[in-house]
C-alpha cells in the first residue's frame, strides 16, 4: 500500500505505525482513519508481525479529530464520522496481537482516544492528555467515554471529560493511563524493546489473554471466569502450550512458532 499519511516498517517482528501528518499536528481526518484502518486489516492474519507500535511523527503524537474537517457537519453526518472512528479502535483494540502506544507531545480528543484503544501506553517526559470535546460543545466520540473511565475509573474519568483540562505525563502514570514514562529520546528505543519482548512471548496465548482481559472487564465475575476456563482449555490444543511447557520441564527458554488459539 502506497501511504500518505501513515508510515510502516517491520523490524524483528515488530510493525511500526507512525502517523505522519505533523503538519497538521497528527489531526485524525476520515483519510486518516481509513488509511488506519486499511493497515489494520493487513494485520489480521498475519503471522510475520506478532506486536504493533503506533507513534507519531512530529512535535505531537495525534491532536484528535480534524476540526477543520468536523466543523460544518450535520448531526447524521457527525455520527457517521463517530463511527468510523469506533469501527477503526474497535479493531485496533481486538488484534490479536499485543499494541504498544508511544505517546509525545500531547493526546488529545480523538489522539486520547487512539491511545486508549492501544493496550500498553508509554510516555514522554512532559506529555500531556486530554479529551476537551466539552470545549467544543460536543462529546468525545471515538469511545473516549467508555475507555477513559475502563483504564482510570469513573472518579477521575469524569473531571477530565466535564472540564476538558489536560493531565501531565507523572499524573498519567499515577492514574494508570500509561505504564511508563521516559525522556523523549529514549521514548521509541523503550517501546521496541518492550514491543519486541511482546513479540517472542506465545502468539496463541498473548491473543488469549487479550481477548479475556477485555471481555472480562465488561463482564461479571462469574461469566468472566466461565470464559477464562473455557479459554484455558483451548489452550492446550496448541503447539505453543505444549512448547512452553516441554521448555520448562527441560529448562530452556521456549521457541513459540506463533500459533493462534482455537
Amino acid at each position: 500500500m502506497e501511504a500518505s499519511f501513515i508510515s510502516w516498517r517491520v523490524e524483528s517482528e515488530v510493525g511500526v505505525l507512525t502517523l505522519n501528518r505533523p503538519q497538521s499536528r497528527n489531526a485524525l481526518s476520515r483519510a486518516v482513519l481509513s488509511e488506519l484502518g486499511a493497515h489494520l486489516a493487513m494485520l489480521v492474519g498475519n503471522s510475520e508481525v506478532r506486536a504493533l507500535v503506533i507513534r507519531g511523527e512530529g512535535k505531537m503524537f495525534c491532536a484528535g479529530a480534524d476540526i477543520g474537517e468536523m466543523q460544518g457537519l450535520s448531526p447524521a453526518e457527525a455520527e457517521s464520522f463517530a463511527r468510523l472512528g469506533q469501527r477503526i479502535f474497535s479493531a485496533l483494540e481486538q488484534l490479536p496481537i499485543p499494541v504498544v502506544a508511544l505517546v509525545h507531545g500531547g493526546a488529545f480528543g480523538g489522539g486520547l482516544e487512539l491511545a486508549l484503544a492501544c493496550d500498553i501506553r508509554f510516555a514522554a517526559t512532559g506529555t500531556q492528555f486530554a479529551l476537551p470535546e466539552v470545549g467544543l460543545g460536543i462529546n468525545p466520540g471515538f469511545g473516549g467515554t467508555f475507555r477513559l473511565p475502563r483504564t482510570i475509573g469513573l472518579g477521575r474519568a469524569l473531571p477530565m471529560m466535564l472540564l476538558g483540562e489536560r493531565i501531565t505525563a507523572d499524573e498519567a502514570l499515577t492514574y494508570g493511563l500509561v505504564s511508563r514514562v521516559v525522556p523523549e529520546e529514549e521514548l521509541v528505543m523503550a517501546g521496541m524493546e518492550l514491543a519486541k519482548r511482546l513479540a517472542g512471548q506465545s502468539a496463541s496465548a498473548v491473543a488469549a489473554i487479550k481477548r479475556l482481559a477485555y471481555l472480562g472487564a465488561g463482564s461479571d465475575p462469574q461469566r468472566a471466569q466461565t470464559l477464562e476456563a473455557a479459554q484455558f482449555g483451548l489452550c492446550f490444543a496448541t503447539p505453543d502450550a505444549r512448547e512452553g511447557m516441554a521448555a520448562f520441564r527441560e529448562k530452556r527458554k521456549p521457541e513459540f512458532g506463533g500459533s493462534k488459539p482455537m
